[in-house]
């Protein structure tokens, strides 16, 4: 019989030892091993729950949007049936597994299809013309569909019925023109008109934004200007009931437009007439960056925060008027009319604002979270946020290269991230007295305000750098100085102004709403003007950004403490974005602008166009504090009738040549010629000419050894419907190498005078 506390021996010697004990037939086992298996469970430990019932749903929009981002990184247009049929088949091998421990990975890959697929079908349903080369002189007639009043010019978008234009037989189906200010035509009216039109900006550099792409989305294939007057004239046919709606919802803006400049003015009526409208481009400039410098920016665009207060405070006021009634409130789900209420004043305000693609995103999460009211379900949750995100991604997919949609949703899911563990308990206080509540509210509010701005600001960090250049070090401050008044004064005040102007007494509540707008445009300014306010970072490429976004991802989602892997891939984002070294020479898509890095490691420009938007892109992208007007810009550049030269930090010589005759003397001198003009074949410097622009639009060149290795907005072999191909000849490649000149064979013929001699 055992002794007591001994172990038992039971099916031979391995009953003997303990657990973890046994010697291997080699000898002892090492000393790390309990070590070892306790960390390997824990691991399977915390896989097993982020993989646990309920879990799946918020990582579908991220393989959809994945399927999306692919469909923009191909180099050629899909072919529709083809990805349609795969994603079809993956979906229906998905279905069949999902009892399988591979339905997991099966609906991922599903969802990355579907995402490929949408994108393909949406680009194809859309498709429309672009234009390629400018037009000079272009009659259009047709309908004017939408209307925007900027500070120094206004613009319009024209639904095209007839153009006729010399040397072209391209038929456009909408074009975007500017007119001088007060000049533009009525929404829904029909004119005819003469206009200047150019293809849609491409990036000013390789890795900036697309803006083509955006306007092809739109449905619009050209740029411009009108040139001479514009006539109204009778239709020749009625422009259909979405013309009529789209006239409707411009006169009403322009009505409260009119109401509201009836008490406000200047850059006060520009931010009121944003908040409630859309329409933010008569906010003067110094304003407007100020606003953008502080971290205010997102208040002059409607997003879901805007979003959030329409409806917050229609569900609250509404809930708060039907408690007044005892029969209605002991008997009836005053909560559920309540957020019905707030849905139907969300999208009015949807419609009101013009219903652009940042807009219909808040509302699409704006209405889930209402709708999970309306149902009994918990309103701020990850399946609430993944339901908006497949939402908004299956009805506009090109929403996700859009910065507003990036950067709402990075907000979004930190935020969401933030409620899940807790946030209102953090500040709870143990004493619930109605003396402490009262003396806590402050300070309680205040902190989780903190707390909201800081997490929002830091998920947004990496797409503010990214597509801006910049980052904002005391947007906590300003969001702290300024949102408590535009919550709980500005955006009410509007809405009782919207609803007491039919009355014709909503001028005290502009009033109010001015109030409180002057107060936040003072906060801006005073934020913007600190020391180390505007916090510059020079372009990275979108592999970093990737990495930062999977590191967001990670630690919003994850609930294990696996979710602090996430800090480790944003650090190696930060750190590679970091380490990206800028080119040495960029080149404009026209070759009328090149800038070249010299000795000092600044840009240092040679232009012949007056194109600032190009000049403020490359300055922002190179993290430059100057602007389009410095004259350190123009330091070591000589320049004459024929051209200009600047030298590299080597010494080099980079040319523009302006004229012909000036080619040859380039040639033989500088290292790299840079021509809007045919380059001759036998030219000894390397040459960007007509040719390579024309087939690869804007160019990023970065030393390496005596050549360049080149990045291109057009790559070889890319093509897509808002960006097709060039119609430069020749196939570029990636490089550009001094070229190797033969040497010249020496002249035979001997000297006359040396003949004499030897005669």
């Amino acid at each position: 019989m055992a002794e007591p506390g001994r172990p038992v021996r039971s099916q031979g010697i391995a009953g003997t030892w303990p657990a973890g004990r046994v010697a291997s037939a080699g000898g002892l086992a090492p000393a790390g091993l309990d070590l070892w298996t306790s960390l390997v469970e824990i691991l399977r430990a915390w896989v097993r729950a982020e993989a646990g019932a309920g879990r799946l749903l918020p990582w579908v929009p991220v393989a959809f949007g994945c399927g999306i981002a692919l469909y923009f990184s191909a180099d050629h247009e899909p072919v529709l049936w083809v990805v349609a049929t795969t994603a079809v088949a993956l979906m229906l091998g998905a279905a069949l597994l999902r009892r399988s421990r591979l339905f997991a990975p099966a609906i991922m890959i599903a969802a990355v299809a579907a995402g490929f697929t949408v994108a393909t079908w949406k680009t194809a349903r859309i498709a429309h013309p672009v234009l390629a080369k400018s037009l000079y002189s272009v009659s259009l007639s047709g309908f004017v569909e939408a209307r925007d009043i900027r500070e120094r010019t206004d613009r319009f978008v024209l639904r095209v019925t007839a153009m006729e234009a010399q040397r072209s037989d391209v038929r456009l189906e909408r074009v975007r023109l500017s007119v001088r200010k007060g000049t533009a035509p009525e929404v829904g009216s029909f004119v005819q008109l003469k206009a200047r039109l150019m293809p849609p900006l491409a990036p000013v550099r390789p890795g900036s934004y697309d803006f083509s792409r955006d306007m092809f989305f739109q449905g619009i294939g050209a740029s411009g200007f009108a040139m001479g007057a514009i006539t109204v004239a009778a239709p020749p046919e009625t422009g259909g009931l979405r013309l009529r709606y789209a006239a409707f919802m411009q006169s009403l803006r322009d009505a409260i437009d009119a109401r509201i400049r009836a008490t406000l003015d200047g850059d006060s009526r520009a931010i009121a007439t944003a908040l409630l409208t859309g329409r933010r481009d008569a906010i003067t400039t110094p304003v407007n960056d100020a606003m953008f410098i502080s971290g205010l920016g997102h208040v002059l665009s409607i997003s879901g925060y805007h979003m959030a207060v329409v409806a917050g405070v229609v569900f609250f006021a509404v809930r708060a008027l039907l408690a007044l009634i005892p029969g209605l409130a002991a008997g009836f789900a005053i909560k559920k009319w309540s957020a019905a209420a707030a849905l139907v004043a969300a999208a009015f305000y949807l419609l009101l604002s013009g219903a652009e693609v940042a807009t219909q995103r808040s509302f699409f999460m704006t209405a889930v979270v209402l709708i999970a009211v309306m149902v009994d379900r918990r309103a701020i949750t990850f399946r609430t946020l993944a339901v908006a995100a497949l939402i908004v991604l299956a009805v506009a997919p090109e929403a996700l290269v859009h910065p507003s949609f990036q950067m709402s949703f990075a907000a979004t899911l930190g935020l969401v991230a933030l409620v899940q563990i807790g946030m209102p308990n953090l500040f709870a206080s143990p004493d619930h007295s109605a003396t402490a509540r009262v003396a806590m509210w402050g300070g309680r509010e205040i902190a989780m305000l903190f707390m909201a701005s800081l997490i929002a600001g830091l998920a947004t960090t990496p797409y503010a750098a990214f597509h801006f250049h910049r980052v904002t070090p005391f947007g906590v401050l300003a969001n702290l100085g300024a949102m408590p008044v535009v919550s709980a004064l500005v955006m009410p005040a509007g809405l009782l102004g919207l609803l007491a102007a039919p009355f014709g007494l909503d001028s005290v509540f502009w009033w109010l709403m001015g109030i409180g707008i002057d107060w936040m445009v003072v906060v801006s300014r005073w934020v913007a003007a600190l020391p180390g306010a505007i916090g510059r970072i020079p372009a990275f490429g979108i592999a970093p950004l990737i990495a930062a976004s999977l590191g967001i991802i990670v630690l919003g989602l994850l609930r294990t403490p696996l979710r602090w892997s996430g800090v480790l891939v944003l650090l190696v984002a930060i750190l590679w974005g970091l380490s990206v070294r800028q080119p040495d020479i960029l080149i404009a898509g026209d070759g009328q602008s090149v800038a070249v890095r010299g000795k000092d490691g600044h840009l240092h420009l040679i232009k012949t166009s007056k194109d600032s938007f190009l000049l403020k892109e490359w300055l922002a992208a190179d993290a430059d504090p100057r602007d389009a007007a410095s004259t350190s810009l123009a330091a070591g550049v000589s320049c004459d009738e024929s051209g200009c030269v600047t030298p590299l930090a080597d010494g080099r010589l980079v040319a523009l040549a302006l004229r012909i005759d000036a080619l040859a003397d380039d040639c033989n001198r500088a290292a790299l010629v840079v021509t809007a003009r045919p380059a001759p074949p036998d030219c000894a410097a390397m040459v960007v000419d007509r040719r390579r622009l024309a087939s690869q639009s804007a160019l990023a060149l970065t030393q390496r050894g005596d050549g360049f290795a080149v990045q291109a907005v057009r790559e070889r072999g890319t093509s897509r419907p808002w960006l097709p191909a060039g119609a430069g000849e020749g196939d570029f490649d990636g490089s550009l190498a001094p070229k190797k000149i033969p040497p010249r064979s020496k002249d035979a013929t001997p000297a006359e005078i040396d003949l004499q001699a030897d005669d």
